[in-house]
């Protein structure tokens, strides 16, 4: 992989995996835990992964204030002044802005992939492989690019991005990009299964690949007032005054999508067409799909855990802690710290409840 010095990655971190609860906290969130057993946490796979294709130096994590040590911890190569940090959440459109400024003090040829720290990639040299075509493309037009998903499945977790379908390639170096026609947030059952069947849409992967100048024209045109905030404070990048500049900006700024802000906005979106075996990890379901299962269908993490009559389920216990279970099926059983839930697979969107509940009930501690 060609590791350009224009090339420069910025790394989204700052969620609390509310979804993850209660093996994912608010003082340790999911892209911190080594989800999937392999010996890496979410994150250092990530910034293992865009290493490859971007010097070291060119890689920003934007992340809350209260997990700056988490990632000097876990990416200890990283220096402070690549580590962006956010007073508060705003959600994606002022993260972005926030980099973009940053990087601008240093190169305004940049160009840039964005990326959740987050998301599972199995297949990853077709992946960097599509992140240089689109790369590539952003270079060459002034196109703001999106990876997408072929779907596999009528998931109504996900995002759709629907394709213009024409006989003529946009982009003939890379046949599988495509002119976005319409966004669609995550359908109930019935619209997704027709997305299906057109052919035409794909799940949004939240990764985008922009030139720094494409990104920046696009914030002044459909974002001003994001963009003239972080505006304000050109010259304090990367000095003493940029904590101070943050904090006072992250006041007044308002929480927005870079999806809904800029991309369902902008007439110049494309969509590269891929299949890298990704999954955003955004559910216990998912990640029930990315792990090994026995021959009952169960995926279990603990050395002591006994399952009597059970299929099917999602069993996290800590390494020291004898688990006996009986006649379950299609079950999450997750402890942790404080904390144990048992909750149907089925009925696993109404996690985000539950926390909400303990912690009006019981107290931050617990969530």
């Amino acid at each position: 992989m060609a590791r350009s010095k224009h090339n420069f990655c910025v790394i989204m971190a700052g969620g609390i995996g509310a979804r993850f609860w209660p093996m994912s906290r608010t003082s340790h969130p999911k892209q911190f835990i080594d989800i999937l057993g392999t010996g890496e946490t979410l994150i250092q796979q990530t910034y293992k992964r865009f290493k490859r294709i971007c010097p070291k130096e060119n890689i920003y994590i934007v992340t809350n204030e209260i997990y700056k040590t988490l990632v000097q911890t876990q990416i200890p190569e990283i220096t402070s002044q690549q580590i962006l940090m956010e007073p508060s959440r705003r959600n994606t459109a002022p993260c972005v802005a926030y980099a973009n400024y940053c990087i601008l003090e240093r190169d305004p040829n940049a160009r840039i992939v964005v990326a959740p720290s987050d998301h599972i990639i199995l297949k990853e040299e077709i992946f960097l492989q599509n992140v240089e075509s689109a790369l590539e493309a952003a270079t060459e037009h002034d196109w703001l690019l999106t990876l997408g998903i072929r779907p596999s499945r009528p998931d109504t977790g996900y995002g759709y991005i629907q394709y213009v379908d024409g006989k003529k390639h946009v982009y003939p170096k890379e046949k599988q990009i495509r002119k976005v026609k319409t966004f669609t947030e995550k359908p109930n059952l019935e619209l997704a299964q027709t997305f299906l069947q057109c052919g035409d849409f794909l799940w949004n992967a939240g990764i985008f690949i922009w030139s720094l100048k494409s990104i920046m024209k696009a914030f002044e045109q459909y974002l001003p007032d994001v963009d003239g905030l972080f505006k304000l404070g050109v010259g304090k990048y990367g000095t003493k005054d940029e904590k101070a500049f943050i904090a006072s900006t992250y006041t007044v700024c308002k929480s927005i999508s870079i999806d809904y802000g800029v991309m369902e906005n902008a007439d110049n979106v494309y969509v590269l067409a891929a299949d890298f075996g990704w999954s955003d990890l955004g559910t216990w379901g998912s990640l029930y799909e990315n792990r090994t299962r026995d021959k009952k269908g169960n995926t279990v993490v603990g050395k002591h855990v006994m399952l009597y009559d059970s299929s099917n389920c999602i069993i996290n216990m800590p390494k020291d802690k004898v688990a006996v279970l009986q006649g379950l099926n299609d079950y999450i059983v997750v402890e942790s710290e404080n904390v144990l839930l048992v909750c149907r697979k089925t009925d696993e969107q109404q996690i985000r409840q539950f926390v909400n509940d303990v912690m009006l009930e019981k107290g931050e501690k617990y969530v």
